[in-house]
């Protein structure tokens, strides 16, 4: 109970840095609104990119959603370099904090504010006739996988934070890992008409796990064994990359 406690306290202090500084939370929505507004409409007049969506629109808000929630994620090990850098981290470990608790609370984190800005594109999505054909249940899905894909790359940009504790370096690495996901997803194009070998990548990457479901819940409004078990594998990606990043936290412990 004391590590949940802790970490909540930890949220509520980054949430706390965040609101200070709101410019990021605007930029953070704009780049998926150009997304949503401009690049839909672009593909708007090609049928066969919208995979039995009534749009494309409606086909490109989920991987909007997703691609949103694990990009930012891995951008997520910044806010750890920063407390790195101001020696906030060491100062914390001068204290009775739970250890556990500095580096779930940035994975929670992620998770949280991938589900608001969910919710914020869905909404943006509604306004352009994007309909969630599964309903209420349907939401609750693409706000599940929109914060457990975040926390999938959260747990990952965290342990790589503690690893390299370089901005430059964060960027170069974050880029690395999130470009090539992306393009191996369905967020742009269905599976069935990606090359075979994409295809077969495809099935491998928790990106393409979150942004099928997503979609299944939007589009279709079924397929909810699939979604079960997509859902279930983030969970248990997630709850790697947790370990991950707290292997690397103690690992930075040992350092000092």
């Amino acid at each position: 109970m004391t590590t949940v406690r802790h970490t909540w306290f930890m949220v509520g202090r980054q949430v706390r840095n965040l609101m200070r500084e709101p410019i990021w939370i605007e930029i953070t929505l704009v780049q998926p609104m150009i997304w949503l507004l401009l690049y839909g409409q672009l593909f708007s007049r090609v049928p066969s990119l919208r995979a039995g969506a009534g749009s494309y629109v409606e086909f490109l808000a989920p991987g909007v959603v997703v691609m949103n929630a694990f990009f930012g994620a891995t951008w997520s090990g910044m806010a750890m370099i920063d407390d790195l850098n101001r020696k906030w981290v060491e100062r914390f470990l001068a204290t009775p904090a739970s250890r556990l608790a500095l580096v779930l609370s940035q994975v929670v984190r992620s998770g949280l504010t991938a589900m608001v800005q969910a919710l914020v594109i869905l909404v943006v999505g509604l306004a352009l006739g994007v309909r969630v054909h599964g309903g209420a249940a349907g939401w609750v899905v693409v706000l599940l996988a929109a914060a457990l894909i975040a926390t999938v790359f959260g747990g990952i940009s965290q342990g790589i934070a503690l690893l390299v504790r370089r901005e430059a370096t964060m960027i170069g690495v974050a880029n690395f890992i999130g470009l090539p996901l992306m393009f191996l997803s369905s967020i742009l194009i269905s599976n069935r008409q990606m090359p075979d070998w994409m295809e077969t990548l495809s099935h491998f990457n928790p990106v393409n796990w979150a942004t099928d479901t997503a979609r299944f819940a939007i589009v279709s409004g079924g397929h909810w064994d699939t979604i079960a078990m997509n859902l279930m594998l983030l969970v248990g990606a997630t709850a790697v990359t947790a370990s991950f990043a707290t292997w690397t936290f103690q690992a930075y412990q040992r350092s000092l």
